[in-house]
């Protein structure tokens, strides 16, 4: 039985955009799913994209949403180092194997000479200038110069680069686990750099090497990845390792919400939406951005919605654990055509992971946002907090955007409802109600909040009020507004000093509402 290994290889450029956690979680599935191994490599070999932090963003981001790789940089494995730029000194051997092959070769050219190559073609009317077997002849490289000069030029340390040599007149056949089979001509194809000057591979070099010396079964990874595919199988073909070559799946495009064009940063800050897993402080405002975690989405729910984006299972169920997800997975299940960012659906399913969770679940969740305000609850009463509340967020953050109340009093009453529900002629009764509510024993508080609802409906009863004449006034002078949980089981969470504290105050101001 084939020994499943997957990888997950972003380049540590920046933050690592939502379509790479997707891409991340895709292989992750696969490797659970099939027994094998999730491996992270940083393919860091473009120094000059570098980005301090960027790696640790990365880590971050997995770990947040519990796709924890079995190898990579941090995490042990037999196959390392995991960053490609500890690799360097393999990817120039093969790289000179293939010049001595016949399949690569080295090319001197300098970027002078390129340019006025580029504009030499569009000076023919060629807009797309391409180092390819119909140029190479007329530009400076091992190909057009002897032997002996090349052997000068390399002995006296001028600069070159080790360019694949593409033979035109061929098909290159891929057989993508997600498209079909995709054929590409070889005289579409340019002579691509394989090595650079400063001695680092390109990513077509690293990348072949590396799955074919970390085992790589299967490469899983975006749809703007496809075109270079076919470098990539002339690749193996020049190494003889056509044999051992993985199997390839290229996943749809992420959508704008609107469904017109890839999703970008941009898309982010223009309509305020997370497009990144986490937040990132750039040097600037400008550079900064809120990511799923600090907009308030549970990493489940994050994973739950990116699953959907690409993938069918062919059910109409919609809400999976990690392990359901692991069991419905499919490659054969992957979407041809680009997913649509719905916003909204994203929320919707962080809504139903929030009702579903449990209050002590919620409770590590909430917890930060109220310390970052300066309160410390405790855990009984933050768990109660939670179980009120879970019915009416959709994200994390609402919690004390929603319900700060329970925390700081009521610091605001919706005056307009006072306005409308309150009579001041009923005072009296209110007044009593109240003191009605203060004679029931602490036991009675602290149990179930039926036995409070049952004592003030023995006292509207009684008195002849109508629920719609009482319940809404104590709502408002509990929460300060109509949107608040259930009366009773706030007062039963809030207790009998503090409930009976914030009816006084309330009743004492309804009056002055009224004009």
């Amino acid at each position: 039985m084939e020994r499943i290994r997957v990888r997950f290889a972003p380049s540590p450029t920046g933050a690592l955009h939502i379509g790479g956690i997707r891409t991340a979680l895709y292989n992750y599935l696969i490797a659970k799913k099939l027994g094998g191994k999730f491996i992270l490599r940083i393919e860091d070999t473009d120094q000059g994209r570098f980005v301090p932090g960027a790696e640790e963003y990365i880590v971050e981001a997995l770990q947040w949403a519990g796709l924890i790789p079995d190898e990579g940089p941090g995490f042990g494995g037999a196959y390392g180092p995991y960053r490609q730029s500890e690799r360097k000194s393999r990817y120039a051997d093969y790289a000179r194997q293939m010049i001595e092959s016949g399949n690569a070769y080295y090319a001197f050219d300098t970027p002078e000479e390129l340019e006025a190559a580029r504009e030499a073609a569009k000076a023919q009317g060629i807009h797309t200038f391409k180092y390819d077997a119909a140029v190479r002849g007329q530009l400076k490289n091992s190909l057009t110069l002897s032997a002996a000069e090349t052997r000068s030029r390399l002995d006296a340390g001028e600069p070159y680069v080790i360019r694949l040599k593409v033979e035109p007149g061929q098909d290159i056949a891929i057989e993508d686990m997600v498209r079909g089979e995709v054929t590409f001509r070889s005289d579409e194809l340019d002579d691509k750099i394989l090595l650079k000057s400063d001695g680092m591979p390109t990513y077509h070099l690293a990348n072949v090497v590396d799955d074919r010396l970390m085992e790589i079964t299967h490469v899983i990874r975006g749809e703007e990845w496809l075109p270079s595919t076919a470098h990539h199988v002339l690749l193996y073909r020049a190494m003889q390792w056509e044999d051992r070559m993985p199997r390839f799946a290229h996943l749809p495009l992420i959508l704008k919400p609107d469904g017109k064009g890839k999703l970008s940063k941009r898309d982010g800050v223009r309509l305020g939406i997370p497009v990144f897993p986490l937040g990132w402080a750039g040097a600037t405002p400008e550079e900064s951005f809120r990511g799923f975690r600090e907009f308030g989405f549970l990493p489940q729910a994050m994973l739950n919605f990116l699953a959907f984006l690409g993938w069918n299972p062919g059910t109409e169920q919609e809400m999976f654990s990690m392990e359901e997800l692991i069991q419905a997975f499919s490659v054969e299940k992957i979407v041809k055509s680009g997913a649509r960012f719905d916003y909204d659906k994203a929320k919707w399913f962080n809504q139903q992971y929030i009702h579903a969770a449990d209050n002590a679940q919620l409770a590590e969740w909430v917890r930060p946002i109220l310390a970052q305000n300066g309160y410390e609850p405790e855990q009984a009463y933050l768990e109660g907090f939670c179980g009120l509340m879970k019915e009416r967020v959709t994200l994390i953050p609402e919690f004390w955007e929603k319900g700060a109340y329970f925390f700081t009093g009521v610091q605001e009453y919706d005056r307009a409802a006072v306005q409308k529900k309150w009579n001041p002629e009923r005072r009296p009764l209110f007044d009593a109600l109240a003191v009605s509510l203060s004679e029931l024993t602490l036991a009675v508080w602290q149990g179930d909040p039926g036995e409070i609802k049952t004592a003030t409906e023995s006292f509207m009863q009684a008195n002849g009020l109508k629920p719609g004449d009482v319940l809404p006034m104590l709502r408002i002078a509990l929460a300060g507004t109509m949107q608040g949980p259930a009366v009773f089981e706030m007062m039963q969470l809030l207790g009998r000093e503090e409930s009976l504290a914030r009816l006084a105050k309330a009743f004492g101001l309804f009056d002055t509402f009224i004009a």
